[in-house]
């Protein structure tokens, strides 16, 4: 119950990574307030936590639902955590073709939104003597070839900020961490790619079998391993961390695939027959 008596925010919680760690939170002890524009999915989860979820209608790229989400928290008695997670695809061309409308909406949902959270979470916060604050980046911001342009720029700016952000709010008792998913199955894919009715489980269980080879540890990665990092990282016992980032991708940037794929040619692999 490391979350007792606490209240925590959550964004983009009604499905995937936010719903895993808003059950998460509520199982330690909190009362999670959670955002989304799915009201649906939010108010199933809200209708079956028994009270420990409220749920209320958020668009993140609006700054005054934002503002309304973490002052619903503090009129409940204050905001102690902030998890910024709500995300999408985003746009899909790569840089040479992106629309400056489409790049910026893109921007506005990932980066601005976290920057906006952090923003107003602050001194809500600091009143209380500190908090704890996590975002949502991903493996994409540490290098290419995992999710289009526009969302990986997006996203290394998650993490940039939360640097800076730790730094700036050390002095009010507020810790700033990211985590950073590998390839977490989830719906982002299939939304993302417009893919939905009797097609859906066909598409899951397609994205299941290539997360389950695309690292060392042979399994998807799920909602639920990344909410069990955030919840360290928002609890007291990573008290004495803050202004990184914990990488949760199954060991996939350990190193190039022949590193730890047996079945992967190496250049000594290849220079062998020349021995």
């Amino acid at each position: 119950m490391r979350f007792h008596g606490k209240r925590a925010v959550v964004t983009g919680g009604a499905s995937g990574i936010g719903r895993a760690t808003a059950l998460r939170l509520a199982a330690e002890g909190a009362r999670v307030f959670v955002g989304d524009v799915d009201a649906d999915g939010g108010e199933v989860l809200a209708a079956g936590s028994d009270g420990a979820i409220v749920f209320r209608h958020t668009d993140v790229t609006k700054e005054a639902d934002i503002v309304a989400l973490l002052d619903a928290a503090d009129a409940a008695g204050g905001v102690d955590v902030l998890f910024n997670n709500v995300g999408a695809g985003g746009a899909r061309e790569p840089i040479g073709e992106i629309a400056a409308a489409d790049w910026d909406a893109t921007m506005a949902l990932l980066l601005r939104s976290v920057a906006l959270g952090v923003r107003h979470a602050a001194p809500l916060m600091a009143k209380r003597g500190g908090g704890a604050i996590v975002n949502t980046s991903s493996v994409s911001a540490l290098g290419s070839g995992y999710a289009p342009t526009a969302y990986s720029t997006a996203k290394a700016g998650v993490l940039h900020l939360t640097r800076l952000a730790a730094a700036d709010l050390a002095g009010d008792g507020i810790r700033v961490n990211a985590v950073v998913p590998g390839f977490i199955t989830t719906n982002i894919f299939t939304r993302h790619l417009g893919i939905a009715g009797e097609k859906l489980a066909a598409a899951d269980a397609a994205i299941a079998s290539v997360a389950g080879n695309a690292q060392p540890i042979r399994r998807p990665g799920t909602a639920e391993d990344i909410a069990a990092a955030v919840a360290f990282l928002a609890s007291d016992d990573a008290s004495f961390v803050t202004g990184t980032h914990l990488l949760v991708d199954g060991g996939m940037l350990v190193g190039t695939r022949a590193s730890w794929d047996r079945q992967s040619p190496s250049l000594f692999d290849a220079l062998e027959q020349f021995r």
